[in-house]
């Protein structure tokens, strides 16, 4: 029996804020960890994990699951949020993250957590291990997708890009990354420390199929699957999202890339949350 998936967009949407809570709950916790990137991808995971993925939470070594690669290993507690809420191990431990003897490690390390699927922390390598999932799935004919997510700053490595070439030069279109476009790393704007655009334009000229959306517009991160599952090609999808997302004094914030906020600033982010989570409630769909 799959996970049981959510349909409805305000159900989605109340999840993300969900995860934004949870998030930042537990990097109060752990005194240590990243802000910005988690809360901008929550509306991406919530999609991911609650619709996108052909899953199991309760058998994660399900032959048929769909996998999800995580390459910006960084990010990485707003992946453990999205999996303690779709059942894959207890909401509790998500206290633990980044202390001693956790499952919940600074970067994912496959085999640690059920349900990761690839250790991660050098930036970039799980592109390569997605495109090798990708090409090992067709071998064997076996019919799940692959989804990996990468970040902007990851670009400024080799890696990349070669994998995604080789992606583009055997058709792997049970293949579909998604690139986090915040503009932010750990020293500033991406187009200062080394410029990606025309970001689009280039994965164009590799022969990809890329599809640029809002990344926290839920919907539409739902349609780009379903069309980039039509192309019958390796696709690339574009998440313009704002890092800090829900919290106005961390939004675009570069600052906010690599550490967890304070017991004050905790407070005043659950209350905007909170806020938010109110206007969901209420609005019209």
């Amino acid at each position: 029996m799959t996970f049981q998936k959510l349909t409805d967009l305000r159900q989605l949407k109340l999840m993300a804020n969900t995860i934004r809570q949870d998030t930042l709950r537990s990097l109060l916790e752990a005194k240590s960890g990243h802000s910005a990137g988690p809360l901008g991808l929550a509306d991406f995971f919530s999609a991911m994990y609650f619709n996108i993925l052909n899953h199991e939470p309760k058998n994660p070594k399900w032959e048929f699951r769909d996998r999800f690669v995580l390459s910006c290993g960084h990010v990485c507690p707003v992946q453990y949020t999205a999996m303690a809420n779709a059942g894959y191990f207890p909401k509790e431990e998500l206290m633990t993250l980044r202390k001693l003897g956790t499952r919940l490690h600074g970067h994912p390390h496959n085999g640690s957590l059920p349900g990761i699927e690839n250790s991660s922390g050098p930036l970039g390598q799980g592109t390569s291990q997605a495109v090798g999932k990708a090409l090992a799935a067709r071998m064997e004919g076996k019919k799940h997708y692959i989804y990996c997510l990468t970040s902007d700053g990851e670009h400024n490595e080799g890696q990349p890009w070669e994998a995604w070439m080789f992606a583009a030069k055997y058709k792997l279109s049970n293949l579909i990354a998604f690139i986090d476009r915040n503009y932010i790393q750990i020293d500033g704007n991406t187009e200062n420390i080394m410029p990606l655009d025309p970001l689009d334009e280039k994965y164009r000229a590799f022969n990809i199929n890329t599809i640029s959306v809002d990344g926290n517009d839920i919907s539409a991160i739902l349609n780009a699957v379903d069309s980039a599952k039509k192309s019958g090609k390796f696709s690339m999808i574009i998440l313009n999202t704002i890092p800090g997302k829900g919290v106005s004094f961390m939004e675009k914030k570069y600052e906010w890339h690599g550490k967890p906020p304070n017991d004050a600033e905790y407070d005043l982010a659950i209350k905007e949350l909170l806020s938010e989570r109110q206007r969901i409630e209420n609005e019209t769909f």
